[in-house]
C-alpha cells in the first residue's frame, strides 16, 4: 500500500530555483505544482518535495550536496516518489537511500522496485507473538529479554559500547536466524561502515544480508530518509516472502538529529530544548512501520546516543515510548571495565514476566536484580568504613552481587583481535544455572576475578 498522493495529478513540467537555502531549495512550477514527497531533479541532484507554499513554489530538501546550483536553474518533475529495489537480488549488497550499490557491484535492472514512503500494517493485520529472540548474550538475554517482532533500544552516550554491542548482536544472531537480517547506518562514520561489511563478509553470513548507509558527511535529507528505504526492503522480505527480517540502526538518534537540522532549514518554529515540532510524528512514520503481521515478523534493535546522558532529553523520551525492551548502557560501568557495560537495574523489557520467559527465569532475573540494588545500596557505607563494617549478611551479599557483576561481562567475538580473548556465545539455559548458582552460595572459594570475562560458570570451576 503505498503513500496517498491526493485527487490531483502531479506536474510533469519543469520547474525553476528561486531559492537555496542550506540544504533546502525552492522551486517555481506552473500549475499544477509537483505533490508532498515527489522526486525532482535539477541537473543530476537529486531534491524530494518537503513543502508547498503558496504561488505555486514548492520547498525540497536535497539529497546532495547543493554546489553547483544556482538561482533559475530549471529543475524536472518525475511524477513519482523516491523507488527502490527490493527482493533477493539486494542480498550480501551495500547500498545507498536509493537502492543504488556503494560495493561497486551492479543491481539488475529488472529488479522489482518500491516507494520508500509506505503506511504501516492495519491494525487487524498485525500479530502480537510472545517469543524470544535469544541473542547468547547473557546480560541481555537474563534482564531485558528481545522480543520476536518487537522494538528493542540500546540506549547510552558517546564512547559506551552501543555499536560493539550492535555489532556483537549481529555475529550472534545472524548465524542463528533464518530470515533476513538487514543493517542500516544513519549518520554514522564510514570506517565503521567498511569494518562491518568486512566482518559480516570474514563471517560468511553476508549472503543473507543487506546493509544501507547514510552517513555522517552526507546531507541531512539522504540521513532523514535512509530509514525509510531500510523499512521498505525489510517489508518486502516480511510481505512477500514471509520471511522474518532482523533490522539493526545505528543510530537512530541521528534520524531525529537530521529530522530537527531539515525542520530548522524549512524555516519551522523549534520545539522544547530545539527539536523540530515534528519530533513525534516523524518517529512514529518510522517505528510504527516494524512490526509482526500475519506474515512474518520485524524485529528490530536500535542503537540510541543519549545527548550528555539525559534520559530526560526530548529524543530519547520519545523513542523509549515505541520500544518493547530497552538495554541501557552506564558510563560508570564502562570505567569499572565492566563490559558490555549494561546497567542491569535500569535495562527492562516487556518480555521478562513468568508467562513468556517462565517461572524460574523470572524469579533468577528478580532475584540478580535485588542482589544487586542491595550492593548499590551499601556502597557508600563501603566506601566510608570498609566492608568489615558491615554486617555477615551483608558481606555474603556483596560477595554474590560482585561476582554477579562480573559474570555478567562477555568476551565478544568482534573485540576478540583488540583483546585477544576468544568470543564466547552463552545459551540462556547456561546463563541461568550460573546466575542461581552464585545466588545459592554464601561462601566462595574461587576469586572474584575469575568470573571475570567468561562464558558460561563451569569455566570458574575448571
Amino acid at each position: 500500500m503505498t503513500q496517498d498522493r491526493g485527487d490531483s495529478e502531479p506536474a510533469s513540467g519543469t520547474g525553476n530555483i528561486v531559492a537555496i537555502r542550506g540544504g533546502v531549495v525552492s522551486v517555481r512550477f506552473p500549475e499544477p505544482v509537483p505533490c508532498i514527497r515527489e522526486l525532482l531533479y535539477a541537473g543530476n541532484i537529486a531534491l524530494e518535495v518537503a513543502a508547498i507554499e503558496d504561488k505555486g513554489v514548492v520547498r525540497c530538501m536535497a539529497l546532495a550536496p547543493v554546489k553547483g546550483l544556482g538561482l533559475g536553474m530549471p529543475v524536472r518533475a518525475t511524477r513519482s516518489s523516491i523507488t527502490v529495489p527490493v527482493g533477493d537480488a539486494i542480498l550480501g549488497r551495500m547500498l545507498n537511500v536509493f537502492g543504488a550499490p556503494v560495493d561497486n557491484k551492479p543491481v539488475p535492472a529488472t529488479t522489482e522496485r518500491r516507494a520508500i514512503h509506505q503506511l504501516p500494517p492495519l491494525l487487524e493485520d498485525r500479530v502480537v507473538r510472545s517469543q524470544i529472540l535469544e541473542t547468547g548474550i547473557k546480560a541481555i538475554d537474563l534482564l531485558s529479554p528481545i522480543e520476536r517482532g518487537g522494538k528493542t533500544g540500546l540506549f547510552g552516550g558517546a564512547g559506551v559500547g552501543k555499536t560493539v554491542l550492535i555489532t556483537e548482536l549481529i555475529n550472534n544472531t545472524v548465524q542463528q536466524h533464518k530470515g533476513v537480517s538487514l543493517f542500516c547506518g544513519i549518520g554514522e562514520r564510514s570506517r565503521e561502515a567498511e569494518e562491518l561489511y568486512r566482518e559480516m563478509g570474514e563471517a560468511g553470513v553476508l549472503d543473507n544480508t543487506v546493509m544501507l548507509f547514510g552517513q555522517m558527511n552526507e546531507v541531512p535529507g539522504v540521513r532523514f530518509l535512509v530509514g525509510k528505504t531500510a523499512l521498505t526492503m525489510a517489508e518486502y522480505f516480511r510481505d512477500e516472502q514471509h520471511r522474518d527480517v532482523l533490522l539493526l540502526i545505528d543510530n537512530i538518534f541521528r534520524f531525529v538529529q537530521a529530522g530537527s537540522e531539515v525542520s530548522g532549514l524549512l524555516g519551522r518554529m523549534p520545539s522544547r530544548v530545539g527539536y523540530q515540532p515534528t519530533l513525534a510524528t516523524e518517529l512514529a512514520e518510522l517505528e510504527e512501520r516494524i512490526t509482526s503481521t500475519r506474515s512474518a515478523a520485524i524485529t528490530s534493535v536500535q542503537a540510541v546516543y543519549v545527548p550528555a546522558d539525559d534520559f530526560t532529553d526530548p529524543a530519547a523520551a520519545h523513542i523509549f515510548s515505541h520500544l518493547s525492551g530497552s538495554v541501557v548502557l552506564s558510563r560508570k560501568r564502562a570505567s569499572e571495565g565492566l563490559y558490555p557495560a549494561i546497567d542491569p537495574l535500569a535495562s527492562s523489557s516487556v518480555m521478562l514476566t513468568p508467562s513468556v520467559v517462565g517461572q524460574r527465569h523470572y524469579d533468577i532475573a528478580r532475584a540478580v536484580r535485588r542482589t544487586l540494588a542491595e550492593y548499590e545500596e551499601l556502597r557508600d557505607i563501603i566506601a566510608m568504613l570498609g566492608i568489615e563494617e558491615l554486617s555477615a549478611a551483608d558481606r555474603s551479599t556483596v560477595a554474590r552481587a560482585r561476582r554477579l557483576e562480573r559474570f555478567l561481562t562477555q568476551p565478544f567475538f568482534t573485540t576478540a583481535a583488540f583483546t585477544g580473548t576468544e568470543g564466547q556465545r552463552v545459551t540462556i539455559a547456561e546463563t541461568l544455572s550460573g546466575c542461581e548458582t552464585i545466588l545459592d552460595q554464601t561462601e566462595f572459594e574461587q576469586n572474584e576475578s575469575e568470573y571475570y570475562m567468561i562464558g558460561a560458570l563451569p569455566e570458574v570451576v575448571a
